[in-house]
């Protein structure tokens, strides 16, 4: 019987944490699979030692990036591949990844690395943003999950003083989408495939994540959404993906952003579709 190990952060307090890896290690069970649930600090990184337990695989749900590379090294298959996760995990750098691809998303300018005790107001370059994107605009940290650390920036005041308490910072700014204020599309993406997808809207927040009090409703995706979603998940190397997208022009969709470890809790809720199942699924068949 093969063994998994489905990991997430044991430092975290919310329930919604370990009711993900609940759901991995279940799909894991009626696979056949011995699945065991482990907090990221109950895999010590001993790197003179050899790891003497050892899965046939892991499901990592965290963002310890440096434990998913141990165990990575240790010839471990680990899913989503440590350098997948570290790309997803830093907003900055998924941006990147997703340009190069061109993907189509809101027009993005990464902000430049400003030491924490210095500035560049005064040089000019914040006024060039300001010129290209626009207000409103929105400053999204390069860390961050469920909708927090992204700004609606609607003056230049409230401009000025959030790019002086960001330095130190991954982040970016990025073209505010009006057309798609308070709504957007959670596709879940296993193997190249779409496997779920759910609309979800807020009448109170210009973001429309569940967890800042979104709802949301099954949706049936065009084929440019499901191809968009598809290619995103692809342009960062993601076989287990979270893709969202937003309602550009004319409804033409464009990537918010990908999620490595995305939550499968609230799709699983309004869709009835386990992701969890699939995601077992095509580990098993990759692994053979």
């Amino acid at each position: 019987m093969k063994k998994c190990w489905v990991i997430y952060n044991g430092s975290l307090t919310s329930d919604k944490f370990r009711d993900q890896a609940e759901l991995l290690r279940d799909a894991a069970i009626r696979a056949g699979v011995e699945g065991t649930l482990k907090k990221n600090y109950e895999v010590l990184m001993a790197l003179n030692e050899t790891l003497e337990e050892r899965p046939d695989f892991v499901v990592f749900l965290d963002k310890d990036i440096l434990l998913a590379t141990f165990l990575k090294n240790a010839g471990i298959p680990v899913f989503n591949d440590p350098e997948v996760i570290e790309t997803c995990d830093n907003k900055a750098k998924q941006y990147i990844q997703l340009a190069k691809s061109n993907i189509a998303m809101p027009e993005t300018i990464i902000a430049p690395k400003v030491y924490p005790n210095f500035t560049i107001e005064g040089s000019g370059y914040y006024e060039k943003v300001l010129e290209k994107l626009g207000l409103p605009m929105i400053i999204k940290e390069g860390h961050g999950s469920f909708g927090m650390k992204v700004y609606l920036i609607e003056t230049e005041e409230e401009f000025f003083a959030k790019v002086d308490e960001l330095r130190g910072v991954d982040y970016v700014f990025q073209q505010f989408i009006a057309t798609s204020r308070g709504r957007d599309i959670r596709v879940n993406i296993v193997g190249g495939e779409v496997v779920a997808a759910m609309y979800r809207y807020s009448e109170t927040d210009f973001r429309a994540n569940i967890t800042n009090g979104g709802v949301a409703s099954v949706i049936e995706l065009t084929s440019e959404q499901k191809e968009l979603a598809i290619r995103a998940a692809e342009a960062v190397g993601a076989e287990f993906a979270g893709v969202d997208l937003l309602f550009g022009e004319n409804e033409a969709p464009l990537v918010c952003e990908v999620n490595a470890a995305a939550h499968i809790r609230n799709i699983y809720n309004v869709t009835g579709i386990n992701v969890a199942d699939r995601m077992i699924s095509y580990i098993l068949g990759k692994l053979g």
